[in-house]
């Protein structure tokens, strides 16, 4: 090998060595102290794709699952308000068949229709009032035919698959004792008392069918939110894989280029003794 002393070729391969050993153990240092794989998209395209891809896949999911969870709260509100509508109406045909009964005189029937229009009175404030962010459920906004549609969106698009219509699925008229057919009803007298009882029995039967058609309706909300549930940890469990780095393999990754890198500095220093072999020339 020619001695040369303004150009040291081992020198600069060594020093060429440290540097692609330096900056690959910086690499690995901030893949350990990140946890992360994937820092830029040379690291892996492929992965770095896919990954990104699922990222936005999970995220726009988790907004859908937070959707469905507002969408259960607005439901259970809607049965929470039925169930004391429920009440109501057991009560008033409870006291129309106290009021029916031939036992009773008119005095104690006046003071039963009294409770019999507070009850209605109540019934009827009921669906007037209960809302959910400023939105209406039992005045007749949450029907099938309203202008005021209630959607949930759900899914990763605007398919019908990825929204969930609360109206159609609800089909919510208005819960009042207009609707319900006992508005003008009154139990001062024995016969319209006996009436109102029949009239309050169809209404029993029509909340009931309703408050069914609630519950299902809270029950698939709550079976798509698991689901909806499982589906993002299953996604990040994908990106998990693609974009976090393993640490075992790092960590031996380390060791090993730290032993490249004070090696590549050993060699620098041996390599800039070579050009000094040419003082041996001039002693001789």
């Amino acid at each position: 090998m020619p001695l040369r002393i303004f150009t040291n070729l081992s020198s600069l391969n060594a020093q060429r060595a440290l540097q692609i050993s330096s900056d690959s153990l910086g690499g690995t240092l901030q893949r350990i102290a990140s946890g992360i794989r994937l820092h830029r998209g040379g690291d892996d395209i492929a992965a770095m794709s896919v990954s990104e891809s699922l990222r936005g896949d999970a995220i726009a999911l988790k907004q859908g699952s937070r959707n469905l969870n507002d969408g259960i709260a607005l439901v259970k509100m809607i049965d929470g308000a039925l169930n004391e509508q429920a009440s109501i109406l057991i009560r008033l045909r409870e006291i129309s068949s106290q009021s029916a009964t031939g036992t009773i005189g008119n005095t104690e029937r006046a003071t039963l229709n009294l409770e019999f229009s507070a009850l209605r009175a109540e019934f009827d404030r009921i669906a007037a009032t209960t809302e959910f962010n400023d939105r209406k459920l039992l005045d007749g906004t949450m029907s099938a035919s309203s202008s005021k549609t209630t959607v949930l969106q759900i899914g990763l698009d605007s398919s019908t698959n990825n929204r969930f219509n609360l109206n159609q699925e609800l089909s919510l008229s208005a819960v009042t004792s207009s609707n319900m057919s006992f508005s003008t009803s009154s139990i001062s007298t024995e016969t319209s008392a006996m009436k109102a009882m029949d009239t309050l029995s169809s209404a029993i039967k029509k909340l009931v069918t309703v408050r069914g058609r609630v519950g299902a309706v809270q029950n698939r909300l709550e079976v798509a939110f698991d689901n909806l549930n499982s589906y993002v940890e299953k996604l990040n469990g994908g990106i998990s894989t693609l974009r976090d780095a393993d640490l075992a393999e790092e960590f031996a990754e380390m060791t090993k280029k730290q032993v490249l890198v004070q090696s590549a500095a050993a060699m620098i220093g041996q390599a800039n003794l070579i050009p000094q072999s040419v003082l041996t020339l001039l002693q001789q």
